[in-house]
């Protein structure tokens, strides 16, 4: 049984939330290059270097790596390939654990190198958007330093996001584990709906105050060209192709609920509704790896696991906080930084995403439609319409 030892650097430079193995590494870039001196090049490293490590990694495993021959192309024996992507799954399950890890400690260094520096906890459904927003607040706060603070510029931030469900974010909100929460529903979801059954016990007018973040596009994460012919939910029923779910109290789950209400299609219909992954790039992985044939995610996810995405829905991506939270440094900060039109340039350019009324505090009625205050004001409880 070999032994895991978890290490981590402080570095000035933006990298992905992983822990590192450089035997996988090596794996990875031997495979994708078709040979030893090619995976070399792209890690930047010797022949001589690449190959030695491959030798004494397969005496430490009892098994051979790799398979390669003079003018054929290398190419991962099978243990090679179960050990890439064994690892490569678990990466992507324990991605929102190893972030909030990773969160925890830039905090505790953030404020050790800068006093000044404000600190939003933000418990959210799992975003792409947002973890660039997290690199893009600390990229503001190097160039803040270097040419001094100024009126027009940003505050200094750091966002510590820990990714959890849209429901259980809502709910750290309301428990004060937090100061934001981020979730996410589709577009024009009406009355009597389950989005509104899930959500509008969490949220309570002139309590809450709904901050506009992105638009973005939910569809079907598949095998590169699509083998099965997956274009919606009815094909993924018909063709009992093995789906991969979210877990219960996740948005997207009740959105993948939502549609298929919307389709006339049940739970029980869907091959695999009880398999769950925790987050967008875990489903794709699994894609990717074979483990199932279909699963409901974003456009980003898709593109960095090398698989074909099916766009099926239109959503927005919310931030909520409390309403006496908007006068908090931090929070104001945030909605400074979320204006910005370098920000905004950003999301853009990720797949599936557009700036929808980003960093604007919107109206609790028009961005979630089935609250009617006419009928569901509370008198006694002094609500008032945001």
């Amino acid at each position: 049984m070999h032994r895991l030892q978890l290490h981590y650097t402080l570095s000035k430079d933006s990298s992905p939330a992983l822990v590192r193995n450089p035997l996988i590494d090596l794996l990875q870039a031997v495979s994708s290059q078709g040979s030893i001196s090619g995976g070399a090049r792209a890690l930047g490293l010797s022949y001589r270097h690449v190959w030695g490590e491959l030798k004494r990694w397969e005496n430490e495993l009892g098994n051979e790596l790799v398979i390669w021959e003079k003018g054929q192309r290398a190419h991962l024996t099978e243990f090679g390939n179960k050990l890439m992507w064994a690892e490569r799954q678990a990466q992507a399950r324990l991605s929102p654990q190893i972030e909030a890890l990773r969160a925890e400690l830039e905090r505790s260094y953030a404020l050790a190198f800068d006093d000044s520096l404000h600190v939003v906890t933000l418990y959210a459904s799992h975003d792409d958007a947002l973890s660039r927003l997290r690199e893009f607040a600390l990229q503001t706060n190097a160039q803040t330093n270097d040419v001094g603070a100024s009126r027009l510029e940003p505050q200094k931030l750091h966002l510590d996001i820990r990714f959890t469900g849209s429901v259980d974010a809502i709910r750290a909100l309301n428990e004060g584990r937090c100061v934001m929460a981020g979730f996410h529903t589709l577009l024009d979801t009406g009355k009597k709906t389950l989005t509104e059954r899930t959500y509008k016990p969490l949220l309570q007018p002139g309590q809450h105050k709904i901050i506009g973040f992105a638009q973005r596009t939910q569809g079907l994460l598949v095998a590169r060209g699509n083998p099965l012919g997956l274009h919606g939910l009815q094909d993924v029923v018909q063709c009992r192709a093995r789906f991969a779910n979210r877990t219960l109290g996740s948005g997207t789950r009740v959105v993948l609920d939502e549609l298929l209400a919307q389709a006339g299609l049940l739970a029980g219909e869907v091959n695999g509704y009880a398999h769950t992954e925790p987050s967008h790039t875990a489903v794709a992985q699994a894609v990717a790896a074979g483990q199932c044939d279909g699963g409901l995610g974003i456009a980003a996810a898709a593109q960095q696991a090398g698989i074909d995405f099916v766009p099926l829905a239109e959503e927005r991506y919310h931030l909520v906080c409390l309403k006496s939270a908007l006068a908090q440094p931090g929070i104001a900060a945030l909605l400074q930084l979320l204006q910005t039109p370098r920000w905004q340039g950003q999301i853009n350019q990720i797949p599936g995403y557009s700036a929808q009324q980003s960093g604007q505090v919107l109206s609790m009625r028009q961005v979630l439609p089935w609250w009617d205050y006419r009928r569901d004001k509370a008198p006694e409880q002094g609500w008032r319409t945001p």
